[in-house]
Protein backbone atom coordinates (compact mmCIF):
# COMPACT_ATOMS: atom_id res chain seq x y z
CA UNK A 1 0.00 0.00 0.00
CA UNK A 2 0.77 3.37 -0.88
CA UNK A 3 0.52 6.65 1.67
CA UNK A 4 -2.74 8.05 0.73
CA UNK A 5 -3.52 11.71 1.14
CA UNK A 6 -6.92 11.56 3.47
CA UNK A 7 -7.47 15.60 3.96
CA UNK A 8 -6.39 18.36 3.18
CA UNK A 9 -7.55 22.19 3.44
CA UNK A 10 -6.27 25.33 3.60
CA UNK A 11 -8.54 28.14 5.26
CA UNK A 12 -7.04 31.94 5.27
CA UNK A 13 -9.73 33.75 7.53
CA UNK A 14 -10.39 37.64 7.30
CA UNK A 15 -8.08 38.36 10.04
CA UNK A 16 -4.84 37.07 8.63
CA UNK A 17 -5.56 33.73 10.39
CA UNK A 18 -4.51 30.29 8.58
CA UNK A 19 -5.96 27.38 9.45
CA UNK A 20 -4.14 24.46 6.86
CA UNK A 21 -5.11 20.04 7.56
CA UNK A 22 -2.83 17.69 6.09
CA UNK A 23 -3.66 14.63 7.11
CA UNK A 24 -2.16 10.92 5.71
CA UNK A 25 -2.87 7.35 6.13
CA UNK A 26 1.03 5.42 5.20
CA UNK A 27 1.69 1.85 4.89
CA UNK A 28 3.32 1.73 8.48
CA UNK A 29 3.25 3.77 11.74
CA UNK A 30 5.74 6.16 11.95
CA UNK A 31 8.04 5.59 15.28
CA UNK A 32 7.15 5.81 17.92
CA UNK A 33 3.40 6.10 16.79
CA UNK A 34 1.60 2.82 16.79
CA UNK A 35 -1.39 3.89 14.09
CA UNK A 36 -1.10 4.03 10.51
CA UNK A 37 -1.75 8.18 9.39
CA UNK A 38 0.50 11.07 9.45
CA UNK A 39 -0.72 14.41 9.83
CA UNK A 40 -0.04 17.82 10.48
CA UNK A 41 -2.63 20.53 11.67
CA UNK A 42 -1.67 24.00 12.07
CA UNK A 43 -3.37 27.45 13.23
CA UNK A 44 -1.64 30.73 13.02
CA UNK A 45 -0.01 33.55 10.75
CA UNK A 46 2.32 33.44 8.55
CA UNK A 47 4.88 34.62 11.85
CA UNK A 48 3.30 32.55 14.73
CA UNK A 49 2.03 29.07 15.15
CA UNK A 50 -0.60 29.13 17.90
CA UNK A 51 -2.31 25.94 17.81
CA UNK A 52 0.02 22.80 15.63
CA UNK A 53 -0.92 19.24 16.05
CA UNK A 54 1.80 16.86 14.69
CA UNK A 55 3.57 13.43 14.82
CA UNK A 56 6.98 13.51 13.31
CA UNK A 57 9.31 10.75 13.59
CA UNK A 58 11.05 10.69 16.93
CA UNK A 59 8.48 12.41 18.43
CA UNK A 60 5.52 11.03 18.49
CA UNK A 61 1.91 12.40 18.71
CA UNK A 62 2.10 15.65 20.28
CA UNK A 63 0.35 19.12 19.77
CA UNK A 64 1.61 22.82 20.38
CA UNK A 65 -0.56 25.58 22.15
CA UNK A 66 1.37 28.70 21.68
CA UNK A 67 5.18 28.06 22.82
CA UNK A 68 4.32 25.21 24.85
CA UNK A 69 3.99 21.66 23.39
CA UNK A 70 2.22 18.54 25.28
CA UNK A 71 2.37 15.14 24.42
CA UNK A 72 -1.23 13.85 22.56
CA UNK A 73 -3.10 10.45 22.90
CA UNK A 74 -4.45 9.93 19.54
CA UNK A 75 -7.30 7.50 19.20
CA UNK A 76 -9.17 8.19 15.85
CA UNK A 77 -8.52 10.64 12.95
CA UNK A 78 -11.79 12.43 13.82
CA UNK A 79 -11.26 12.71 17.36
CA UNK A 80 -7.82 14.56 16.37
CA UNK A 81 -10.06 16.60 13.85
CA UNK A 82 -11.94 17.28 16.81
CA UNK A 83 -9.57 18.15 19.33
CA UNK A 84 -7.47 20.83 16.58
CA UNK A 85 -10.84 22.63 16.00
CA UNK A 86 -11.99 22.71 19.88
CA UNK A 87 -8.42 23.92 20.56
CA UNK A 88 -8.49 27.06 17.51
CA UNK A 89 -11.93 27.93 18.83
CA UNK A 90 -10.91 28.21 22.28
CA UNK A 91 -7.72 30.05 21.02
CA UNK A 92 -9.67 32.29 19.04
CA UNK A 93 -12.34 33.16 21.98
CA UNK A 94 -9.40 34.40 24.12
Amino acid sequence: MKAALLAHTKEFLDDGAIIEVVVWQVPEPVPPCLHSFKYRLFFGTATESRVRYDNERGKGDHRHIGSTEHDYLFTTVEQLLSDFDADVENWRAT
